[in-house]
């Protein structure tokens, strides 16, 4: 039986339990397809499945929601050998094995194939950022051209992906980072004004943006949440979309003082049917064009996996870290 390289997890922990095996390659059914996985990007899900923290999850479990590859078999005849592919979500990485390794076998319903000539480095940091950003401005959001737009949490990867969305949109683009020194990087991206985030900047926002912003996306969470309603206007919409405070939830929750009168608080998850309907096409022949920027970080190989997740735990990926397979 042919095997494969793969990172595998046998119990919950530090990024060091993420150990390189040799795995049988899985073989697909008819409405499945075996992809070749030529790059994969690292997400704050996976590290929180690593920690032992995503219900459900059994170990021992190969990570990874998001691929970029070739299409190897696809026994239903979706897809020809050799197409590229994206593919994200439907229980990647949770459910079943996912991208951390030399193949995957996932449903036929959620891979999308894609016309690119762009490299995989490239390619890798694209379907769960991109379907994240997107989906966020234009289902949850509804982000109009010329509305204003506030980003808590500019420099994570979906952060910067969205600025470079929006503003392309026509939207005005405000960014938060707790670093100064990051204030040029967002304004390169597309933020026109970057505020330093002390954990309260609803009294700053007003300043900059008197009565208050159209739209707020909320990826840092439940620790900046309550100050973040406070940033949009009457009739505006925030929506959370990332903890990368590392808090769920709220100890105390009291929704008539904690949503200000009229504004309205949304959620988004981001699963196959949102996938799915993401205009990957479109959105790479912008990249392709140099109209849309994205934010790849560093790049690691497979053999570097473990440094990979340490480098995405402590926040210096410097934008979505990608891992060539």
């Amino acid at each position: 039986m042919s095997t494969m390289k793969a990172a595998v997890i046998h119990e919950a922990g530090g990024p060091d339990v993420l150990k390189l095996e040799q795995r049988p390659i899985p073989s697909p059914k008819r409405g499945e397809v075996l992809i070749r996985v030529r790059a994969f990007g690292l997400n704050r899900s996976e590290l929180f499945t690593r920690q032992g923290l995503s219900p459900g999850v059994r170990f021992p479990r190969v990570l990874g929601i998001e691929a970029a590859g070739t299409v190897e078999d696809a026994p239903g005849g979706e897809f020809e050998k050799g197409d590229k592919v994206f593919t994200a979500m439907g229980g990647m990485g949770r459910q079943f094995d996912g991208s951390y390794a030399e193949y995957t076998c996932v449903p036929a319903v959620q891979v999308q194939k894609i016309e690119s000539s762009l490299p995989w480095d490239v390619l890798g940091a694209m379907p769960e950022m991109l379907q994240t950003a997107w989906g966020a401005l234009f289902k949850a959001l509804s982000l109009e051209s010329g509305e204003r737009l506030l980003l808590r949490g500019g420099t994570t990867s979906v952060g910067l992906a969205a600025a470079a969305i929006a503003k392309q949109r026509g939207a005005f683009v405000i960014s938060t980072t707790r670093n100064p020194a990051k204030g040029d990087a967002l304004r390169e991206n597309g933020a026109d004004q970057v505020l330093v985030d002390s954990g309260a900047i609803a009294e700053q926002l007003h300043e900059v943006s008197p009565g208050g912003v159209d739209k707020v996306l909320e990826l840092i969470g439940t620790t900046t949440l309550l100050d973040s309603l406070r940033c949009a206007k009457p009739q505006g919409v925030v929506c959370m979309m990332g903890m990368v405070g590392n808090k769920w939830s709220f100890d105390d929750f009291s929704p008539m003082e904690a949503i200000p009168s009229t504004v309205r608080l949304t959620t988004y998850d981001g699963g196959v049917a949102d996938f799915m309907s993401t205009p990957y096409t479109k959105l790479l022949e912008q990249v392709e064009g140099g109209t849309l920027r994205l934010p790849v970080g560093s790049v690691y190989p497979l053999a570097q996996i473990v440094e990979a997740h340490r480098a995405m735990e402590e926040n210096r990926g410097g934008g979505k870290i990608v891992v060539l397979v």
